[in-house]
């Protein structure tokens, strides 16, 4: 095998990995769409009564206190709803 084939093998699988890493990322990316929108599912049933568990309580006491406070700070002019787009992926840590 010639040096120029090595280096044509070596290109395609490159392409494969980052082909695969771009798809686990995407995946990923859905995954956690997924689990947001049942989050916020989840947390209307709390506050409408439709579901109650010691176990969600305090994180929905938590959305209740961050929602007062956006609306209290104005969140810049938008509504709660407004200043969050769940159709993008979630902020990655820094």
């Amino acid at each position: 095998m010639g040096l120029l084939d090595k280096a044509k093998q070596a290109a395609e699988q490159a392409a494969t990995k980052a082909k695969e890493g771009v798809e686990d990322a995407q995946t990923k990316r859905e995954l956690s769409q997924a689990y947001n929108d049942l989050g916020k599912t989840t947390f209307e049933l709390i506050d409408h009564g439709d579901i109650s568990d010691p176990r969600l309580e305090a994180a929905a006491a938590k959305i209740r206190t961050l929602t007062a406070k956006l609306a209290t700070d104005g969140a810049d002019g938008q509504g709660v709803d407004d200043a969050y787009d769940s159709s993008q992926p979630p902020a990655m840590p820094t």
